[in-house]
C-alpha cells in the first residue's frame, strides 16, 4: 500500500488552480462506478416492476381474452343455432317458395298455352279473312283488268269511225227500245227520199215521224282533246276549226236528208253518245248550238234523250187513252145501268125488310097479348061457390082487370076486361 501511495498521489491533471491526484481520479472512477451500478440496480429493480405489471397485464389481458374467447364461443353457439334456425327456415322457405315458384310456372305455362291457343285460332281467323279479303281482291283486280280491257276496246271502238257509229247506234238504240212501246219505233227504217235514218218515232194521231241520227263526228273533237293534253294552243285552235266545219256539215246533211214535210217533224234529234262531249259542246261551242237550233236540229246528250223518250211515252199513252175514251164511256153508261138495278132491288129489299120489321111488331103484339092472358089464368084461384073465403078472395083481386063469380050447378065463369086491340 505504501508502494501505491505515491502512485495515487501523482497528479493526473489540473483543474483551474488545483491539480486533480490518481487517488482522487480513482476515487471520482469509483464513485461514478457505484452511482452507475446504483442506477443498474434502480434500472434492473424498475424493469422487474415493469415485468410484474406486463405479467399481471398479460395474465389479465389472458383473462379477458379467454372470457372473450368464451363469449365469442358462447356467441359462436347462438350463432350456430341461430344458423341452423335459419337454414331450417330458409329451407322450408324455399320449399314453399319452389312449391309457389312451381305452381306459378304451371299457370303460367296453362295461360301461355291457352293465349298461344287463342292467338293461333286469332291468327287462323285472321289468316282466313285475310285469304277472303285476298280473294276479294283478286276478284276486284280480275274485274279491274277485265274494265280495262273494255276501255281499251271502247278506245279502239272510238277509234273507228264505223265501230264509233255502231256504238252510237247501239246506245240510242238501247235508250229508245228501254222507253217505248214495239211498234212505236223503227230503226233503219227508209223514207220517202230514198234515206235511212237511224230511228224514227212513231207518232201518235198521224202525226209525222220523229228522226233520230246517232253519227255524231268525232275525230276533230278526239285531235282537240289531244292537242290540249299536249298544251299545243296551235294545234287545238285547227282541231277546234276543224271540229266545227265537221258538225256544221252534219247538222246541214240531216236538216237536207231526214226533214221531209209531212213526213217527218219539223225538227230531229242529233244524238252525242257522251255526257262529256255534250257539255264541251254547250260550253265552248255555242254557235253550233245556235245554228243546229236554227236548222231544227236539236243536240241531245242520253239523259236528255231518255227523257225525250219519256215525254213521248207519256203522249203516247194518252192518245191511246183518248182513243180508248168511247170504250170507257159505254163501259160507264153500262156500269151505271147496273148501279141503277142494284139500287131498285135495294130498295125493293128495304121495303120487304120494313114489311117484315111491321110483321115482327105485330107478332110480339099478339105474344105480348097472349103471355098477357097466360098471366091472368095463372092467377085465379078457385073456391067453393058462394063462400066467404070466396068473396073475400074475390074482394082482393084487380076489379078492372078480372071478376070471379061462382056460377049456379056448380060451374066457374070467368069475366075478364081485356083492352081493345
Amino acid at each position: 500500500m505504501d508502494d501505491l501511495y505515491p502512485l495515487l498521489s501523482l497528479p493526473v491533471a489540473r483543474l483551474g488552480a488545483g491539480t486533480v491526484t490518481l487517488g482522487q481520479a480513482l476515487a471520482a472512477a469509483g464513485g461514478v462506478a457505484l452511482l452507475a451500478v446504483l442506477l443498474l440496480a434502480l434500472a434492473l429493480w424498475r424493469a422487474g416492476g415493469a415485468r410484474a405489471r406486463a405479467a399481471v397485464e398479460a395474465a389479465e389481458r389472458a383473462r379477458e381474452a379467454e372470457a372473450r374467447m368464451a363469449e365469442i364461443a358462447r356467441a359462436q353457439a347462438e350463432m350456430q343455432g341461430r344458423m341452423g334456425a335459419l337454414a331450417d327456415v330458409f329451407g322450408s322457405r324455399q320449399a314453399e317458395l319452389t312449391k309457389a315458384i312451381g305452381e306459378r310456372l304451371d299457370g303460367m305455362t296453362s295461360r301461355l298455352g291457352q293465349s298461344l291457343t287463342e292467338q293461333t285460332r286469332s291468327t287462323h281467323e285472321n289468316l282466313a279473312k285475310l285469304q277472303e279479303r285476298l280473294a276479294v281482291i283478286d276478284s276486284a283486280q280480275s274485274n279491274i283488268q277485265s274494265l280495262a280491257g273494255q276501255v281499251v276496246q271502247l278506245q279502239q271502238i272510238l277509234s273507228n269511225k264505223q265501230t264509233r257509229g255502231a256504238f252510237g247506234q247501239s246506245r240510242m238504240e238501247a235508250i229508245v227500245a228501254d222507253g217505248l212501246p214495239k211498234g212505236a219505233y223503227e230503226f233503219q227504217a227508209t223514207l220517202s227520199n230514198g234515206n235511212r235514218p237511224d230511228c224514227l218515232v212513231r207518232m201518235p194521231n198521224g202525226a209525222p215521224d220523229l228522226v233520230i241520227d246517232a253519227k255524231f263526228p268525232l275525230e276533230s273533237w278526239n285531235a282537240m282533246r289531244a292537242a290540249a293534253e299536249a298544251d299545243n294552243a296551235e294545234g287545238q285552235r285547227y282541231a277546234a276549226q276543224a271540229f266545227r266545219r265537221d258538225v256544221e256539215v252534219h247538222i246541214r246533211a240531216i236538216a237536207d236528208k231526214y226533214l221531209i214535210q209531212g213526213e217527218t217533224q219539223d225538227t230531229a234529234f242529233l244524238f252525242v253518245p257522251s255526257e262529256s262531249i255534250f257539255a264541251g259542246i254547250h260550253e265552248d261551242f255555242e254557235g253550233l248550238v245556235q245554228k243546229a237550233h236554227r236548222a231544227r236540229i236539236v243536240i241531245v246528250s242520253p239523259s236528255l234523250l231518255m227523257l225525250s223518250i219519256q215525254v213521248i211515252q207519256a203522249v203516247l199513252k194518252d192518245a191511246r187513252m183518248r182513243e180508248q175514251a168511247h170504250l170507257i164511256q159505254h163501259e160507264v153508261v153500262r156500269l151505271m145501268e147496273d148501279v141503277g138495278r142494284l139500287d131498285d132491288r135495294v130498295r125493293k129489299l128495304q121495303a120487304h125488310f120494313s114489311q117484315a120489321s111491321r110483321d115482327i111488331d105485330m107478332i110480339l103484339t099478339s105474344t105480348d097479348k097472349v103471355t098477357k092472358r097466360g098471366a091472368k089464368i095463372e092467377a085465379l084461384e078457385l073456391g067453393a061457390p058462394g063462400g066467404a073465403d070466396a068473396g073475400e078472395a074475390a074482394a082482393g083481386r084487380d076489379e078492372p082487370a078480372r071478376r070471379v063469380a061462382a056460377a049456379p050447378a056448380g060451374r066457374l065463369r070467368l069475366h075478364v076486361v081485356d083492352e081493345e086491340e
